[in-house]
């Protein structure tokens, strides 16, 4: 063997040695890690299913249409509320509209616009 046909052999060693550490070294998610990321992912689930389905009733029942809620409340788990403020509450829209959607029930359990009670489901 030529010097050089050495030399290419332990180049390739290296890179087949480098694989083979990376491939050992990766570690799997812990549990910890698990339970995080599915309960990011249900959270992102649930707040996208309401920012879906409540914007479309409170335009149903009110008329006007609504972007961003003003405030968000949740245990990240099993319910979130969104609460727009109307803009336009002098011209025939709403003051409040508040949305609750539950997990347990797979969609908007509670629609309350000024003060009156539209929708409420009980699990």
């Amino acid at each position: 063997m030529t010097e050089t046909t050495k030399v290419g052999l332990a180049i390739i060693g290296v890179f087949v040695i480098g694989f083979i550490m990376v491939g050992l070294s990766k570690d799997e998610p812990s549990i910890a890690q698990k339970e995080a990321a599915a309960g990011i992912r249900n959270y992102v689930a649930i707040q996208t299913m309401a920012s879906e389905k409540c914007p479309v009733l409170i335009k149903k029942e009110t008329g006007e249409q609504v972007y961003f809620p003003s405030e968000t409340k949740s245990d990240r788990e099993t319910y979130i509320t969104l609460i727009w403020l109307g803009e336009n509450a002098k011209t025939g829209g709403f003051k409040k509209a508040s949305c609750t959607l539950l997990t347990a029930l797979g969609g908007i359990s509670e629609l309350i616009i000024d003060d009156k009670v539209i929708i409420n489901k009980k699990i």
